[in-house]
């Protein structure tokens, strides 16, 4: 498998080389009371952020800003910057007056949300990170979707699965232990196949129930226990459309955490072309040309629309359309 920079492009959330050192977590409350640490605040999934629309950036605090009231939640270790420790503080308790932000789902990015006065810097607000994967630099980029990933984790995971017990935070926010029973538990990470099915001079692709009028993608299924990820994607594919691969290569990854998800983008070729689709899971599901795939990716198709750039699928299908597969 080899990494996105190999075939010259940048794949969201992934690969901006963030110094995470997992061995200074458990000393992250002296590393917030360090006087360089910086504090990013997240809110019910989204990182604040400033600058243009088009070319956003992370908006970082010292970590003793004053937090909305009542708001102050979970403080995460991300990592070291530059200048010194960064943090992720989820504030998910405080509310706007516009209430919450509701998860937008695939193919869609929710609206900005301004910023709490104590953090209205210049523009700051709470975007949609669905929105930003093509915007962000790869660096704040992968804190993003490092610090959302975490957010989620915690969020859903507040109890212990072995009796039950609420269970508590430690290691800098990169693990929990339950006071009941000591059992730890730590983030998880769901691995899913994301796979360019290809016969000949055509690209499977299909939409699920729920997405966007026209938005199509590239395949895709969750892994489970005891699979190799060849025989995913052979089996998701299978259970999907009715069509059989034969040979499956790994190409690349991008971790996904809407909650939770590392795609690992696949190439498959398929040994058979009937399409009888899943109703349960696919809405639709065709072949399509590269020709007909280059008028999508023009915006000149009239009934068809591709992931945006940024995503693992959109990137496959550029590396389809460029012949730069190998």
């Amino acid at each position: 498998m080899t990494d996105a920079w190999q075939h010259g492009l940048t794949l969201g959330f992934g690969g901006g080389g963030l110094a995470r050192h997992a061995e200074r977590r458990g000393a992250a409350e002296a590393l917030f009371r360090h006087p360089q640490a910086r504090v990013l605040a997240m809110w019910q999934g989204r990182p604040l952020v400033t600058g243009p629309g088009n070319a956003p950036r992370l908006a970082w605090h010292p970590a003793a800003v004053t937090l909305p009231p009542d708001s102050a939640g979970l403080r995460l270790y991300l990592g070291e910057g530059s200048t010194g420790p960064l943090f992720g503080v989820d504030i998910s308790g405080w509310m706007p007056e516009g209430g919450g932000a509701p998860d937008p789902g695939p193919g869609r990015a929710g609206e900005d949300r301004p910023a709490p006065p104590e953090l209205a810097s210049a523009g700051a607000r709470f975007a949609d990170l669905r929105g930003l994967v093509a915007k962000l630099s790869p660096l704040d980029g992968e804190i993003a979707a490092t610090a959302r990933g975490l957010c989620e984790w915690h969020r859903t995971h507040g109890f212990c699965a072995t009796c039950g017990a609420r269970s508590e935070p430690e290691q800098g926010g990169w693990q929990r232990r339950c006071p009941a029973c000591g059992r730890l538990h730590f983030p998880r990470t769901d691995p899913v196949v994301i796979m360019l099915v290809t016969h000949g001079n055509q690209l499977l692709i299909g939409r699920s129930p729920g997405w966007p009028e026209g938005f199509h993608s590239l395949l895709a299924g969750f892994m489970e226990p005891g699979e190799t990820v060849e025989a995913a994607v052979r089996r998701e594919v299978a259970e999907e459309t009715g069509v059989s691969t034969g040979r499956v290569r790994l190409l690349m990854s991008q971790p996904w955490p809407f909650p939770a998800s590392l795609m690992i983008g696949c190439i498959a070729e398929a040994t058979s072309r009937d399409i009888t689709p899943d109703p349960a899971e696919l809405e639709d599901a065709l072949w399509i040309s590269r020709e007909d795939l280059l008028a999508v990716f023009a915006g000149n198709h009239p009934q068809i629309h591709t992931p945006r750039s940024g995503t693992i699928a959109g990137h496959l299908m550029n590396l389809w359309l460029a012949d730069r597969l190998d």
